[in-house]
């Protein structure tokens, strides 16, 4: 069977992305059908924004999960194309989802500025550990 460590948190951090395009697609037929909302009246992104405001968390998470993550994506294949999975690379990749998780929850939920900024910048950080820990396999001693 083909298994490798680093795989199980870019699986994780993939689901993660497709629970959060879910919750938004229902959080927003549901506004759209609340508010009475022909979908042609959102056919551009200001006009999504100023009429769905419901949804706007959701759909701002999912746009987070397509900037930063994009570093974790390309972390995690370098890893695998380098054949470096160590403990520390494994759980620093753990964390970085973990956090992502928690993060998501926040903003999709109660949305608290100051706690949803906090686990966004640990899981940068962690991101940016991942790297340096990538970049010492890769520069020369």
């Amino acid at each position: 069977m083909f298994y490798k460590p680093m795989l199980l948190p870019l699986l994780a951090q993939v689901f993660l992305t497709f629970t959060v395009w879910g919750w938004l697609y229902v959080t927003r037929l549901r506004e759209m059908k609340s508010k009475g909302i022909h979908p042609q009246a959102v056919k551009s992104r200001s006009q999504l924004q100023s009429l769905l405001t419901d949804s706007a968390a959701p759909a701002n998470n999912f746009m987070n999960l397509l900037e930063m993550p994009v570093l974790f994506y390309l972390a995690i294949l370098l890893s695998l194309l380098l054949m470096v999975q160590d403990p520390i690379l494994v759980l620093l990749a753990w964390t970085y989802v973990i956090l992502r998780t928690i993060h998501s929850l926040i903003h999709c939920t109660y949305n608290r500025v100051m706690h949803r900024f906090m686990v966004y910048f640990i899981s940068s950080l962690i991101l940016l550990l991942m790297w340096l820990r990538l970049a010492a396999y890769i520069l020369p001693q």
